[in-house]
């Protein structure tokens, strides 16, 4: 690897964030390149509708995901479709290792591996998603309107997503494994004000049933009793939680307790050189419009430090 080039930049992950960088970065005429394992896009493939992209009354995810992707290539940005496997930061510069044994060296790395939501690993889950499973009210709550829902969790998320789905559903049953939230007060008491919503309490979804027109219900387990019983519904909201793809965030990165990336308002982590975007970050909102705003940010912050890394200061 003697002699090998060092590059400005290195974004790993094709998502908004990282699509959205790689946009600044080629404006800012840095020597960068993209490192996307799967689809450009992320999870936007896995969108069917999107309804709150700025300009764009409606459009698929994948619709999204392709119109960012081209609009990253008319700008000349190079795209590798490699699996990276470690990142390693240095004092001259940081080191990205590929799947296929290859290195790529940087300045300046931005983490735009993005993050999943918590499953609940039950039968129908995976098979029914986007057939009336979702992990955002926001995003697929407008196909239920005047429809039954239930809402799975007992955290902030879970109470807020079944606020704005009373205002839509005509029924929505929240399914909580305790006795009581963990959400604040504040949120239980207008939940318990709200005529539409019913809680379930010690009770475990412990399937997702459905037939060819998509979920039908959901088999409940009581936690204390042990009995069983089947709720109806049409679609089965999850907020138990979202997990960071961290795997990837290098050793002497800050995280919280929950696996976040923290960083600055530049995006910036605690190691020199190194960013973090999108959901991967610690952050109050995960959309794809505060992934992109992510992304531009750090492109610029990135340019700011690959300018004065390369000038000496």
């Amino acid at each position: 690897m003697q002699g090998q080039a060092v590059r400005d930049l290195v974004i790993v992950g094709g998502g908004p964030g990282g699509l959205t960088a790689g946009i600044y970065a080629m404006r800012a005429a840095l020597d960068a390149v993209l490192v996307e394992k799967g689809v450009a896009g992320g999870q936007m493939n896995n969108t069917d509708i999107v309804e709150n992209w700025p300009g764009t009354e409606s459009i698929t995810g994948a619709e999204l995901s392709a119109a960012m992707a081209a609009h990253a290539a008319a700008y000349g940005l190079p795209v590798m479709s490699r699996e990276v496997v470690e990142v390693e930061p240095g004092l001259d510069y940081h080191t990205v290792r590929l799947d296929n044994g290859d290195e790529v060296r940087a300045l300046a790395v931005i983490l735009a591996t993005g993050g999943r939501p918590r499953q609940l690993g039950v039968p129908g889950e995976n098979e029914n998603y986007g057939r009336g499973v979702s992990y955002c009210a926001v995003c697929d709550g407008f196909f239920f309107r005047d429809r039954t829902v239930v809402v799975v969790g007992g955290g902030d998320a879970a109470l807020e997503e079944a606020l704005f789905l009373a205002k839509i559903a005509r029924k929505v049953h929240i399914v909580h494994r305790r006795d009581a939230f963990r959400a604040g007060k504040i949120l239980q008491q207008r939940v318990a004000e709200t005529p539409k919503i019913a809680v379930h309490w010690n009770r475990i979804v412990t399937e997702i049933v459905a037939d060819d027109t998509g979920v039908t219900g959901v088999r409940l387990q009581d936690t204390q009793e042990g009995g069983s019983e089947e709720l109806a519904a049409e679609g089965v909201f999850i907020f138990i939680g979202f997990a960071p793809n961290n795997a990837l965030v290098p050793a002497g990165v800050r995280m919280n307790t929950a696996g976040f990336v923290i960083t600055d308002e530049r995006c910036a982590t605690s190691v020199d050189g190194v960013f973090a975007v999108g959901d991967l970050r610690e952050k109050y909102v995960k959309q794809i419009v505060t992934a992109a705003a992510d992304g531009c940010v750090a492109a610029q912050a990135a340019a700011h430090y690959v300018e004065e890394k390369k000038s000496g200061r």
